[in-house]
């Protein structure tokens, strides 16, 4: 079984410390690549050596709409000539926030700066990983503008409507499902996840952060986690999960809102989704797998590279 992890952050700061023993027990769990977002100016440097040093990274830069207000005068030029210096890369993580957080950044300059790398990753046929958090109307707006994306635009983590699936499918949109979709309620989350064409959905972590609700003997930890009060390892052989309610038990352990998700849990993400869409483990797998690929091998990518092309 291949998985492909659509979204992760393996160059943050909890973990790039881990991140060669993270990488190599997800492997060694069967995910056989991870497309690496970049948030800000500060880290894409790091993103960029990342993808050089693991032939399983994809590096992807772009400017988090949290980080917006920090960004330099001349961070749309270094993002460009990134693009020209990485040409394996995809553009990410960018998006439009007005969440708790969020709300602390001028939705305008929000606006403005993702407005741009959209246009960018849309001038470079490069599919762009995108952040919303109740901004779903505002989002659909601007890529209605400045789209279709022939290349692909990924809803990561997606939370929003049923409704809204097929508006943005239309623009080219892939959806994205990480840990976070266990915070929706099971029958909003299967109603939307019905929605969602097969060749559109992808499987994410998010890595470090949305760690799935499971069994902890379900889970993988990151080692030296100081949210937990023991250090924590690989807990299974993933690979034999089951596709059943075993993985997200109604009394799974609660772990502090900050303990660090592994890039191996999206065998967790996997089970779920495929639950709720009634299909087996193996199936989504596939399937999640061919349109990541799909999705990933742009001109210039390590995907095509691989491939000889």
């Amino acid at each position: 079984m291949k998985l492909f992890d659509a979204h992760c952050h393996l160059q943050d700061p909890r973990i790039i410390s881990k991140a060669p023993q993270l990488i190599s027990s997800a492997v060694a769990s069967g995910v056989s690549a991870f497309a690496v977002n970049g948030v800000s100016e500060k880290d894409w440097n790091l993103v960029k050596e990342m993808g050089a040093k693991y032939p399983s990274v994809v590096p992807c830069f772009g400017i988090h709409p949290w980080y917006v207000a920090e960004r330099s005068p001349q961070w749309f030029e270094t993002l460009k000539s990134l693009f020209e210096t990485t040409p394996t890369a995809a553009v990410g993580e960018i998006g439009l926030d007005k969440g708790s957080k969020g709300r602390e950044i001028d939705f305008s300059d929000q606006v403005s700066v993702f407005r741009q790398q959209l246009e960018l990753a849309k001038e470079l046929n490069k599919p762009a990983s995108v952040h919303c958090v109740r901004a779903f109307g505002d989002l659909l707006e601007i890529i209605k503008t400045v789209g279709p994306f022939p290349a692909g635009v990924i809803l990561h983590s997606y939370l929003g409507s049923a409704e809204m699936v097929p508006e943005f499918a239309k623009l080219g949109a892939f959806f994205s499902f990480s840990g976070f979709l266990m915070s929706m309620s099971e029958k909003k989350a299967k109603k939307m996840l019905k929605a969602v064409p097969s060749d559109r959905i992808l499987l994410e972590t998010d890595s470090p952060d949305a760690l799935p609700k499971a069994e902890s003997s379900d889970l993988y930890f990151v080692e030296g986690d100081p949210s937990l009060p023991e250090e924590g390892s690989s807990a299974q052989d993933l690979d034999s999960a089951p596709n059943d309610k075993s993985n997200v038990s109604s009394d799974s352990m609660k772990f502090p809102k900050e303990t660090l998700n592994h890039p191996a849990n999206i065998h967790i993400v996997l089970g779920y989704v495929a639950r709720l869409l009634d299909i087996k483990n193996e199936e989504l797998a596939e399937l999640s797998y061919r349109n990541a690929v799909r999705l990933f091998s742009y001109a210039g990518s390590k995907l095509l590279l691989e491939r000889g092309k």
